[in-house]
């Protein structure tokens, strides 16, 4: 079999011929998510007016400085570009936000799901108590019915009277 003329493998991938640049998308999202933050703040209205303001002034007062005149051509673009990037960065910014939301809702619907099933659980508990208490005979129940036996069987009462007399008075017979 002859040899290939190339000294490279047919069995492995070709090195890239290109310069790669490669990023983190979580601290790329994490970036964009503060830029769109700032945008959306009362600083950088402020600042971003302040900065309008002296560049109007400057065209239009300083002759020699007028790099930008009456149409604002340059500033007009400047906010083409501005807009053009704060956009997608505050879209990005809004699909994180809502890829959280969406794991948080996702948490808190098992979280409510378990505490469902906890509390289903412990209902059924408890009425399986409350049946297995009320087949126990209580102490009053207990006392009641040996209070309508005292009252039925009179005989029995002063044969027990009888009795406690006997082991007060020490009678060998119920010891």
């Amino acid at each position: 079999m002859p040899e290939l003329l190339t000294r490279r493998r047919l069995d492995q991938p070709r090195p890239p011929h290109r310069l790669a640049v490669s990023f983190d998308p979580e601290l790329f999202g994490q970036i964009s998510e503060r830029i769109a933050r700032f945008l959306g703040t009362g600083k950088f209205l402020f600042w971003m007016t302040l900065l309008v303001i002296a560049w109007i002034a400057v065209n239009l007062f300083a002759v020699g400085l007028q790099w930008d005149p009456y149409p604002f051509i340059l500033l007009n673009l400047a906010f083409s570009t501005q807009a053009s990037y704060a956009a997608p960065l505050i879209l990005l910014a809004q699909n994180r936000q809502d890829d959280r939301d969406r794991v948080s809702l996702e948490e808190d619907r098992a979280r409510a799901a378990q505490t469902k099933a906890d509390t289903d659980y412990l209902a059924r508990e408890l009425a399986a108590l409350r049946l297995a208490v009320g087949e126990v005979a209580t102490r009053d129940y207990l006392r009641s019915e040996l209070d309508r036996l005292r009252e039925e069987l009179p005989g029995l009462q002063s044969e027990a009277e009888k009795r406690r007399a006997r082991t007060t008075a020490g009678d060998p017979k119920d010891a």
